[in-house]
């Protein structure tokens, strides 16, 4: 696991298209894409946004289809968290559509609990269910 490169960005930009090249530039310099690398290919990647310039929010994760199933996302979120928690940060917030059940699945496993949803938010009227993990014991 490693932050992102701007050496990274033509593969990046290829894996992650929905955002443009500016901007995916812009969030590899500052810090907010993690690279999994495996066998030193890339494997996947995890790009963070912040809800009101603050609040770390998982914009999208993602392992390739060769690499699944071998705890790579995982250790792309563990990746995040330690580095948000020594930045200070005390939630991280993430998402699944309403109708990918293993998406959700797969917040909950990793930690996440639910916590509020927006209907008709994407394409086609389905919603978006999302998740807080807390990175620090509440007082």
């Amino acid at each position: 696991m490693r932050p992102a490169r701007v050496e990274d960005l033509d593969w990046y930009c290829a894996e992650d298209p929905s955002v443009g090249r500016e901007t995916l530039q812009r969030k590899v310099e500052a810090g907010e894409v993690i690279i999994a690398e495996l066998e030193d290919r890339p494997a996947g990647h995890l790009r963070l946004d912040y809800l009101w310039s603050k609040t770390p929010f998982i914009a999208l994760i993602r392992v390739r289809p060769e690499y699944r199933a071998q705890g790579i996302g995982r250790a792309l979120l563990v990746f995040a968290e330690v580095r948000l928690r020594a930045a200070g940060r005390d939630a991280l917030y993430s998402s699944a559509m309403t109708d990918a059940a293993q998406a959700q699945a797969w917040h909950r496993h990793m930690g996440f609990a639910e916590c509020g949803m927006i209907q008709g938010i994407n394409p086609g009227g389905i919603g978006e269910v999302f998740f807080v993990k807390r990175l620090k014991p509440e007082a």
